[in-house]
């Protein structure tokens, strides 16, 4: 008998790829380096550049990150959205005393989409999808990735959020 059970299933309205984002929301700002690395020769070709972010928690079932770049014109260059979806799942050990056959797994989903964002607004990017289990047998999780082109929707939706953050960016310059 399978007992598991369809694991993405939002855990509320924004814990869904390109969602809209909760409108108390405030993105963070911040430099995409430390003073560190800016201060190097290297860090000198992103010196301006920041990175507007919204972190969301679901608790135990998942997270959701929007991220978008500025350069130092404050041109948006780069976004993405990744939501983790997470449930833990019984499951049964072959071979054991059925009274301690009983483990659980962890199983996750995590989708995303992200890339850049042309001068010209277009925007230019890979949708993911990652599904993975982790037993406790298996140190690391086993995990299937698979990417594919970003639909007219999913285009749309980002560029949304895009349009969003912008929007919201003002809340975070102080």
């Amino acid at each position: 008998m399978d007992q598991r059970r369809d694991y993405a299933v939002p855990a509320a309205p924004w814990h869904t790829l390109l969602a809209p984002i909760p409108l108390d929301s405030v993105p963070s700002r911040k430099p995409v380096a430390s003073p560190e690395v800016l201060a190097t020769p290297h860090g000198a070709a992103i010196a301006g550049w920041e990175q507007l972010t919204v972190e969301l928690s679901a608790g135990s079932a998942g997270l959701r990150h929007v991220m978008l770049i500025l350069d130092a014109a404050g041109q948006p260059i780069a976004v993405s959205d990744t939501v983790l979806y997470r449930s833990t799942v019984p499951g049964a050990r072959e071979g054991a005393d059925p009274a301690s056959a009983i483990h659980y797994d962890i199983e996750f989903t995590q989708e995303s989409i992200g890339g850049r964002i042309e001068q010209d607004g277009t925007f230019r990017g890979t949708r993911w999808q990652t599904v993975g289990v982790e037993t406790e047998e298996e140190s690391e999780p086993t995990l299937e990735s698979t990417p594919s082109e970003p639909t007219a929707a999913d285009v749309a939706g980002i560029q949304a959020l895009v349009a969003e953050l912008l929007r919201r960016q003002s809340r975070t310059e102080g």
